[in-house]
């Protein structure tokens, strides 16, 4: 091979390599500008303490992680997400699994009960959190006529610190069960139906099936919905801050909404900063737990 043949291999591969590259562009500026740039900076401002009305930020170490750490309003928050994602999560994909398993078989205006099930999924937090606090309200709402009528006490279900959470708990619930379970459903109508049918001739019955075929099959979409489901409830925050305000009693303030009490209510941005940073690691270690312990019970065939 000639030395003018090499160069021209060179230069056409520079001239692709740019090309990916320039296509590549716009994708990393949008990345760095609003994903990886606010990320190092939270980094970089939870080691200050500025409040955001009193001018500069001052170095303060690791004083906002300290803080942190001994704050009980903090653990508080902590233990209120995790009372969320628990009462939520298992019955959320119970029910989805349920409702997929219904819907699995040949039924007329199924596209109907897809839409049906999906609609609360994609409807405005805050307008579902509206309309929820209508059927909550302790006088004229939905849930207290209900009781009211079949001789039962009413109760205050956002006022009361025993009941709001497990309120948001039924929203959470009613709002994502449509998401799973269309992925549930998807995953039910990957399994091979011969598999059923080689079941059926060695005599088992629809539990045996079920137990042995759908459930074990299942796994990787189940695996899939509880890390969704574990990031996403660790993220809540629109119905507390419409509902309760994080109220009564702080009994309903997730990590969330503490972290916006401090960073934009009480401009304590670098305290706020920090927040976000371990939440990060929070979920970050969740999701590893999960993949170490989960993933080696997941079956794929």
């Amino acid at each position: 091979m000639t030395t003018q043949n090499l160069l021209s291999i060179k230069r056409r591969d520079l001239t692709e390599w740019l090309t990916a590259y320039a296509f590549l562009l716009p994708s990393f500026a949008v990345l760095g500008t609003f994903i990886y740039y606010p990320v190092f900076y939270a980094l970089y401002l939870s080691f200050f303490r500025w409040r955001l009305l009193r001018g500069d930020a001052v170095f303060n170490g690791l004083a906002n992680y300290q803080f942190l750490l001994t704050s009980e309003d903090f653990w508080q928050s902590v233990w209120n997400t995790i009372y969320f994602a628990a009462g939520s999560i298992p019955t959320n994909m119970a029910i989805a699994l349920f409702i997929a398993l219904l819907l699995n078989r040949p039924l007329s205006g199924l596209s109907f009960y897809r839409t049906a099930y999906f609609v609360p999924v994609i409807t405005s937090m805050v307008a579902v959190s509206i309309v929820w606090m209508w059927i909550y309200h302790p006088d004229v709402g939905l849930l207290n006529y209900i009781l009211q009528s079949t001789g039962l006490p009413t109760i205050r279900w956002l006022n009361d610190p025993r009941w709001a959470m497990p309120s948001l708990i039924i929203l959470g619930i009613w709002k994502g069960v449509g998401y799973n379970v269309i992925i549930y459903l998807t995953g039910l109508q990957n399994i091979p139906e011969h598999l059923y049918e080689a079941a059926k001739i060695d005599g088992a019955n629809r539990w045996q099936l079920f137990w042995h075929i759908t459930l074990p099959l299942l796994t990787p979409t189940s695996f899939l919905i509880l890390i969704i489901a574990v990031i996403n409830s660790f993220q809540s925050f629109t119905q507390v801050h419409v509902m309760t305000q994080g109220g009564p009693l702080n009994s309903t303030t997730v990590i969330v909404y503490y972290l916006f009490q401090q960073a934009f209510q009480q401009f304590n941005m670098g305290y706020g900063s920090a927040l976000a940073i371990v939440l990060f690691l929070i979920i970050l270690v969740l999701t590893l737990i999960q993949n170490r312990v989960l993933e080696p019970r997941v079956h794929y065939q």
